[in-house]
């Protein structure tokens, strides 16, 4: 049973060979190449070009490389029938929650302020937070978001958690639904944004939500820059309310040159780097869920396409 690998960011090769490595008795092909697209039946997948899957008449399962897969469900060609997994892996959410953690200290101490103002040669001394100063609030408590939690409250931190369905955490108070959303975001000095994007998320940081957040917010979105609507952003940042933000993610990267996130102050942005899958972290369980298919065994991480995760 032959693999084909679709990715459009220059990874592929690093990609095979690690799999290839792992498992030579398996025969996986790039779709740059020529490969039997009729014999295809499992497709491991990043950001590929929409509607390449109705090249693949024998499709039977697509696994994302990634934690995310809303590039695949928001492709309108992807068979129905058609399996999707997503990657579930500790080291992914190790780095996420370090990259969070980096983002929550540059913003409590003004370190991005001072790398401002150093270029402009200006001195001028700020008061600074401390931990037990905020709350963070964390909407989505997956994988991600419980680790990021977990981490917070081990460093001090006052954390609670809002998600679509129960969850429970030692020393997180967590919300849960639209009923409860408006309490869990009235306690976010700090808002962590960490949702799977679906339709009932996009465009969810927004200015109804950031007027529920207390007066100088925090905001930091390493999800998906659909969840944003970056005008109200700006908006409410230029206003008063919003201190500022950290983003890691956009509704187009690379983001456009004109855009106005790269010349506002109080925007820090990163090139969508908070956490990358790693290949000797993801191999190993992009390769159990080909045996597990392989044999007709339930998969690991199998996405709900109601859901959207």
């Amino acid at each position: 049973m032959s693999v084909v690998i679709i990715r459009q960011d220059g990874k592929i090769d690093e990609w095979k060979f690690a799999l290839a490595s792992a498992a030579p008795q398996i025969t996986f092909y790039s779709y740059l190449e020529d490969h039997p697209k009729d014999d295809i039946e499992i497709a491991m997948v990043w950001k590929h070009p929409t509607g390449i899957f109705k090249e693949y008449p024998s499709l039977k399962y697509v696994a994302s490389f990634g934690a995310g897969v809303d590039f695949l469900l928001d492709d309108p060609e992807i068979p129905s029938h058609v399996k999707i997994t997503r990657v579930v892996d500790p080291v992914l959410a190790s780095d996420m929650s370090e990259f969070v953690i980096a983002a929550l200290f540059s913003f409590m101490k003004n370190l991005t302020r001072y790398r401002t103002d150093q270029i402009s040669k200006v001195w001028d001394p700020l008061p600074y937070k401390r931990i037990g100063d905020l709350t963070v609030g964390i909407m989505g408590m997956g994988a991600l978001g419980s680790r990021l939690a977990a981490d917070l409250c081990q460093i001090g931190f006052k954390v609670v958690g809002w998600s679509r369905s129960r969850k429970k955490l030692d020393a997180v108070e967590c919300y849960t639904g639209e009923k409860q959303k408006s309490d869990f975001l009235s306690r976010s000095n700090v808002l962590v944004c960490l949702l799977p994007l679906t339709r009932e998320t996009s465009g969810i940081i927004k200015t109804k939500l950031f007027k529920q957040l207390p007066q100088g917010a925090y905001v930091i979105n390493v999800a998906r820059g659909g969840h944003l609507v970056d005008q109200d952003l700006i908006d409410m940042i230029d206003h008063g309310h919003i201190s500022g933000a950290c983003l890691d993610v956009y509704h187009q990267e690379p983001l456009p040159e004109g855009h106005p996130f790269w010349n506002h102050p109080k925007v820090f942005m990163t090139p969508h780097v908070a956490s990358v899958s790693d290949v000797r972290a993801v191999v190993p369980q992009l390769l159990d869920n080909y045996y597990r298919f392989k044999k007709g065994e339930p998969l690991l991480n199998e996405v709900s396409t109601l859901r959207g995760y």
